[in-house]
């Protein structure tokens, strides 16, 4: 981990990451809450979450082979450009008082829109900064990243919300991408992209084709769609606080916070590894996981279950970390782009499904069945992804593409 942030470009842009990272979480705060000041529902802020989270579904293949076309360094000073704009946008129409609603649709929309290209293109850009024999740490690394926002974001938004008003929420997150594009500006050009293909739609048949026909690959997108499932803990968790445990609002952000705990030291853990993970790694995380989450779907008190939910975070994370390095170092080069669109597509862009799905059962069956659906997906990922990740070997050690077929 240390030898990674080593790197000196790796550590700026590792660094710059933790303020845009969590400037995005502080924004979504804004928003939910910009929707229920505006006299929004339910409803209302399933459609914000499906704005943002269906473009990735629809367009995650699209963006990804953009990423295999273009230098990752220009792609992403065009998105992190976008993503500082919209910021703007947003705190300029709350700021002054002409906010409508639809007006935070187009802008979750377009937010979603840019996240089809600037997903793939993060995660790609980490082994063009590191090359292959770091790339384990790297994401690991980068996993820190996104859960230390999940803790930092939504309490810097909370500050903001009570002591300066919604629109700061978004003025901090427009602010929180300066760092990364003055960053990106400053790091040396990387090494054109070969277009190896004349025609996108081809280009995009291509990679989905590719994602979906190599078995090792193929089987991280499987869990990497459960572990979407997980995800929806703002479905599932605020039902078990209130109707299972008959918490507060305290006992609902502590349980939030327990589940970040855990997953930012899964995150440390995948991070300190000096090699890549083997697939039958991927096999015992994932059925650790799913016992994990069963386990504490039928805790019997908010003790329990908030241990579990612990437990759960951390192996999550340390699974999504390995998963995602299994998957981006057994893909052809040219096709990596690709291959992180597809995968942008299970997670997060699977979520607006999921969380419907998790919904459902929550109703049906009660609030420990649908958190509990996570833990069965995982469970039956492991038999149905048993023999294509047999192979030992770790991911540096191998030819893209072999020992997946």
């Amino acid at each position: 981990m240390l030898a990674t942030l080593g790197l000196p470009d790796f550590r700026r842009w590792f660094l710059v990451q933790i303020f845009s990272a969590s400037g995005v979480t502080t924004q979504s705060i804004g928003q939910a809450w910009l929707v229920v000041k505006l006299g929004g529902n339910g409803v209302q802020l399933g459609l914000l979450a499906a704005a943002i989270f269906l473009p990735v579904l629809l367009g995650g293949a699209a963006g990804g082979a953009l990423v295999d076309r273009i230098e990752r360094r220009k792609l992403l000073l065009i998105t992190q450009s976008l993503f500082l704009v919209i910021g703007v946008a947003l705190a300029v129409v709350t700021e002054t008082g002409v906010v409508r609603m639809w007006m935070l649709y187009i802008c979750a929309l377009a937010s979603g829109l840019v996240t089809t290209v600037d997903g793939p293109a993060r995660q790609v850009y980490v082994i063009d900064l590191v090359g292959r024999a770091n790339l384990a740490s790297a994401i690991g690394l980068y996993e820190v990243v996104l859960n230390a926002a999940r803790v930092v974001g939504p309490g810097i938004g909370g500050v903001l919300l009570a002591k300066a008003g919604v629109a700061a929420c978004f003025w901090f997150n427009a602010v929180a991408f300066v760092p990364a594009v003055v960053v990106l500006l400053g790091q040396r050009r990387r090494p054109a992209v070969a277009v190896l293909e004349p025609r996108t739609q081809v280009s995009i048949r291509s990679g989905i084709r590719y994602a979906l026909t190599q078995p090792a690959i193929r089987s991280c997108l499987v869990m990497a769609t459960a572990v979407g499932m997980l995800f929806n803990l703002s479905v599932t968790l605020p039902l078990l606080v209130t109707r299972v445990f008959h918490l507060g609002g305290g006992g609902y952000g502590a349980m939030n916070a327990t589940f970040g705990a855990g997953s930012l030291l899964g995150a440390l853990i995948a991070a300190r590894a000096a090699a890549g993970p083997t697939g039958p790694r991927l096999r015992i995380l994932a059925l650790l996981t799913g016992c994990a989450i069963v386990a504490a779907a039928a805790a019997p008190g908010p003790v329990t279950f908030s241990i579990g939910l612990a437990i759960a975070g951390f192996l999550t994370i340390w699974l999504v970390a390995a998963a995602n390095t299994v998957a981006q170092m057994r893909s052809e080069p040219e096709l990596r782009g690709r291959v992180m669109g597809v995968w942008s597509m299970a997670l997060p862009g699977m979520n607006p499904l999921t969380g419907l799905l998790t919904g459902l059962i929550a109703d049906t069956l009660g609030p420990r069945a649908g958190f509990g659906l996570a833990g069965i997906a995982f469970l039956l990922a492991v038999p149905l992804t048993w023999s294509a990740l047999a192979d030992r070997s770790r991911p540096e050690e191998l030819v893209p593409g072999q020992a997946s077929d």
